[in-house]
């Protein structure tokens, strides 16, 4: 689970190389982000998983809707005494000895449901939302406090740089796993304090938080290193020599510079969170039950593989299908931006 980001310094090299870029293109008089899009469109493979996320965010979006309407129950409602109707033979939602039934292929239990009679289908979609509401939330927590310790550590230099390099160096040297496991596990059991706020310790702020800081380093250092770069180039001289200060500087001047980059980062980071988060789920460290996720599901079916193989395969399958499409149109934005660049996170 542990990753490291890679880049590559010929990942931004400023205006002149989108305009050199441009003229091997044999394109004349486009901008450099029309350029990466129609590289972009160019690439099938990428575009497929591309659309292939979108359909499983749409789906898991219309949770409700299969919830109340087809499956008339809720992701946490138990039907343990219930009976269904298979094959015109009324069978129990859970057996006697404890099995569950399985697929249905009808509205009702659609994937079969659990060992508590609870719809694998709707726990499936509900568990979605929340797997992608933390990585999606986490990885842009990520993305914006790498960015400001990136800038700072970057363009301050001397003593800001060494205090933001001892703190990323700190964090880098844990595991992401063993970091989230116990921070997760400490801010479930005393829950966080922000001030006047109390976030309980099963809310799904935890999560968010805990997998939003401990990716920071993957993201901060790379910035920090481009941003080193870049105060050295001449549109940053020309902005000192007409007195702009150094705040206006780094966001205005430098931060546009490394959009292509953090654009990329953000995208893989999506991927990385969603699977960190089922990885804390699955050690009892993420989302916490009864609240439905892909990883407290495929944990609880683990329990149940030889009976009940689909409740770890269903759910395991989509987290799969979700990390390999993000990881796919990801590596498509990072050839369309710059086809040169090697900007990356390693599993």
């Amino acid at each position: 689970m542990a990753t490291e980001p890679v880049t590559d310094q010929t990942a931004l090299q400023g205006p002149a190389a989108w305009e050199s870029e441009a003229e091997r293109e044999g394109v004349h008089g486009v901008g450099p982000w029309r350029l990466a899009l129609r590289r972009l469109r160019r690439n099938k493979v990428a575009l497929l998983f591309g659309f292939i996320f979108v359909l499983l965010v749409a789906v898991c979006l219309a949770a409700p809707l299969w919830a109340n309407q087809v499956a008339k129950t809720g992701p946490n409602e138990n039907h343990l005494t219930d009976t269904v109707v298979i094959d015109g033979e009324e069978t129990d939602v859970v057996a006697l000895n404890g099995v569950p039934i399985g697929p249905t292929w009808k509205g009702q239990f659609f994937l079969g449901a659990d060992s508590n009679g609870r719809d694998v289908m709707v726990r499936l979609l509900y568990g979605g939302r929340n797997s992608l509401v933390i990585g999606l939330t986490a990885a842009f927590m990520t993305t914006v406090l790498s960015i400001v310790l990136g800038l700072l550590a970057g363009f301050l230099r001397g003593r800001t740089d060494t205090g933001i390099r001892f703190l990323l160096d700190v964090m880098w040297s844990f595991p992401v796993v063993i970091l989230g496991v116990a921070l997760g596990v400490a801010l479930a059991l005393g829950g966080l304090q922000l001030g006047p706020v109390t976030i309980a310790g099963d809310s799904l702020v935890i999560p968010i938080f805990v997998i939003g800081l401990v990716y920071i380093p993957y993201m901060a250092r790379p910035v920090r290193g481009q941003v080193l770069s870049l105060r050295e180039k001449e549109f940053v001289e020309a902005a000192r020599a007409q007195g702009a200060g150094p705040l206006r500087i780094m966001f205005g001047e430098v931060l546009p510079n490394l959009m292509s980059t953090i654009l990329v980062f953000f995208t893989l980071l999506i991927a990385n969170a969603i699977l960190l988060e089922a990885a804390l789920s699955f050690l009892g460290a993420g989302v916490r039950p009864p609240n439905p996720s892909w990883g407290t599901m495929i944990d609880e079916g683990v329990e149940r593989i030889a009976t009940a193989p689909h409740l770890a395969i269903v759910p395991g399958a989509m987290l799969v299908l979700t990390v390999l499409a993000l990881n796919v149109f990801g590596d498509g934005v990072r050839d369309a931006l710059d086809p040169r660049a090697k900007v990356r996170i390693e599993h």
